[in-house]
């Protein structure tokens, strides 16, 4: 693992993302360098509307997921999110939240994004609106993140810019299929690791990581 940093490219909106969480901590736990990049997947022009077909597909495929990962989607998500028609399936406050929490501290990319998903899959609370979202990093002991989340200076709509655009861009050199999706970054090239290591057991994960 000598000279090597893991990737990890997400969207808060994400529940495969989600389900993935519990490596991630492992990983981080491991001492392995985690790299947190956005990739805008449902923000600016990949937001929808939250319709009734979509909430069932999503419901459908979080009932696989919490299978997978023993991660909870609860019935308050499903009654105060999946249910509630007129929203949009937006993480483009929740991405901006997570370039603040990390705008000092890199590392606490992986605090706002759990503390994100938890509110949203298991509290069922609003994260697609500025407001929601700097409720829930006040909440999560981050409360100068959200003070910069509601009056964002450029400073951060800047760091914000390039953190998603080196998201997009290494998806795109990876011609990576979706995320959650993992790289390897040995001497500047990437190697890709499939989204399924992060479902099965650690040891597999740790073994595609070294061989990559």
């Amino acid at each position: 693992m000598t000279n090597a940093t893991v990737t990890y490219l997400f969207d808060p909106l994400c529940g495969w993302c989600y389900g993935a969480t519990p490596m991630l901590d492992r990983l981080a736990a491991s001492g392995i360098a985690l790299d947190l990049l956005p990739t805008g997947l449902f923000s600016g022009t990949g937001a929808r509307p939250l319709d009734a077909g979509f909430a069932a597909h999503a419901w459908d495929n979080d009932q696989r997921i919490e299978r997978l990962s023993g991660q909870r989607f609860t019935q308050a998500y499903l009654d105060k999110v999946l249910n509630v028609r007129g929203t949009l399936l937006d993480s483009s406050a929740a991405t901006l939240a997570i370039s603040a929490a990390g705008l000092e501290d890199p590392l606490r990319r992986l605090s706002a994004l759990k503390a994100i998903q938890h509110a949203r899959y298991v509290d069922g609370r609003d994260i697609v609106t500025v407001d929601g979202v700097a409720d829930v990093l006040t909440d999560a002991g981050m409360a100068d993140a959200a003070e910069m989340l509601k009056a964002p200076a450029e400073a951060l709509l800047a760091a914000h810019r390039e953190l998603v655009g080196r998201g997009r861009a290494l998806f795109q050199r990876l011609h990576a299929n979706g995320v959650p999706s993992l790289a390897v970054i040995r001497n500047e090239a990437p190697r890709l690791i499939g989204a399924n290591a992060l479902f099965g057991s650690y040891d597999n994960l740790i073994a595609h990581i070294q061989a990559a």
